[in-house]
């Protein structure tokens, strides 16, 4: 009874750091988009999500990790470079580099992650849910 209950008993782990790689991929004043997958299993179901976040340095040590959900519907925005903003293709909500709103519906700014470098390396701590 035990092997057959123990994959619906479970506990997945909701919370890890994600490597991003090292800093200097990253150049300063230009959001890169960076995109991971992250896999769960609920019992017997296994489930693989696509994520995606936006690496902005600031300059040589400031920098700033902001997911690609827009806040008011969880559409994915896009950083327009001639614009200077993020834009979401949904409702038209645009976000200023910094991930603060600047026109549109979307209530809040975009989600910025908690972040360290080890070892010259960007890792982001993401949590599910």
């Amino acid at each position: 009874i035990g092997y057959l209950l123990s994959p619906a008993l479970a506990v997945q782990k909701k919370e890890a750091w994600i490597a991003l790689g090292p800093l200097e991929n990253y150049p300063i004043g230009v959001p890169t988009l960076f995109s991971f997958t992250r896999t769960t299993v609920n019992g017997w179901e296994k489930t693989v999500n696509s994520y995606g976040v936006y690496v902005v340095r600031f300059g040589e040590t400031n920098y700033k990790v902001f997911s690609n959900m827009c806040t008011h519907l969880s559409c994915r925005v896009t950083w327009k470079e001639e614009e200077a903003k993020y834009i979401c293709p949904c409702h038209d909500g645009h976000f200023g580099i910094d991930g603060q709103v600047v026109y549109g519906p979307p209530p809040a700014p975009l989600r910025e992650y908690q972040t360290k470098v080890e070892d010259g390396n960007l890792y982001l701590f993401f949590t599910e849910g």
